[in-house]
């Protein structure tokens, strides 16, 4: 599986998927426009330039149309139009509904939702002129069930539904849209809360029957699948990346069948 020419952005690049998504597709021989709203991005394209990888940042908010129009104005100066873009950008910060006022609900369906229609608007023009592209999605197990963060977890469902219009609609132009879905992923948040409760993973892996949560590199390679022509035929699929989380309750089953599973 190869990207070697490939133009392939990806928003929220700063973050721990965001740079396991680019290392991966840089790494097959993909051009990387790397986004994100920290100007941090800077840093990490460096980094990722001694490493071979053809890679060029740009600082702006995806829940800024105007900012996000500028953005991908000057990454395809440089690499050409882009032919992968994955909306990876997004946050939680509001875990319940008592704790959300309605300007941080207002934020969180911009930066996550608003964001990925955002690029793909920007994105889908050329696309379509050209006959073809991928875009991928990247929401959250939050977004098929009820589990923390309200505000977030409805702009992830509202993902879901995105990816589906999208492919429903461009399909015929030979654009392919997909969402990949994950559970817990180890990235520098968690870092930061096992610092505060060293436990916190290993009370979270218990609802995981593969006894484990997701790395970065999990939802690099199902990003890459789906962006490849091993999967010519898939559009407007949700696929959950999360070590099992979604197959059943795993604690419950435990409870009621009195074993270890």
């Amino acid at each position: 599986m190869t990207f070697a020419g490939k133009f392939v952005a990806v928003t929220g690049a700063a973050g721990g998927i965001g740079q396991a998504l680019c290392r991966h597709f840089g790494r097959e021989g993909a051009k990387i426009g790397a986004v994100d709203r920290s100007a941090a991005v800077r840093d990490f394209v460096a980094a990722v330039a001694k490493e071979g990888i053809a890679a060029e940042a740009e600082v702006a908010d995806v829940g800024d149309p105007e900012g996000v129009a500028r953005a991908f104005a000057g990454l395809t100066a440089r690499f050409g139009a882009v032919d992968i873009l994955v909306n990876n950008a997004g946050f939680s910060n509001h875990p319940t509904l008592a704790q959300t006022n309605p300007a941080g609900w207002r934020d969180a369906l911009n930066g996550n939702l608003n964001g990925a229609y955002n690029c793909a608007y920007t994105v889908l023009p050329g696309m379509r002129e050209r006959g073809g592209g991928v875009i991928i999605n990247i929401g959250s197990v939050n977004g098929l069930a009820a589990l923390g963060d309200p505000a977030y977890s409805a702009a992830k469902a509202g993902m879901i539904s995105l990816t589906r219009s999208l492919a429903l609609e461009y399909g015929r132009y030979g654009v392919r849209v997909n969402i990949v879905l994950p559970g817990t992923v180890r990235t520098p948040i968690w870092t930061e809360r096992t610092k505060k409760d060293p436990k916190v993973l290993a009370t979270l892996e218990r609802w995981y029957p593969l006894r484990r949560i997701v790395e970065p590199e999990d939802v690099a390679r199902a990003v890459g699948f789906l962006a490849s022509e091993n999967a010519a035929a898939i559009t407007g699929a949700a696929l959950p990346v999360d070590c099992g989380l979604t197959a059943g309750n795993i604690v419950m089953a435990r409870e009621l069948t009195l074993e270890d599973l």
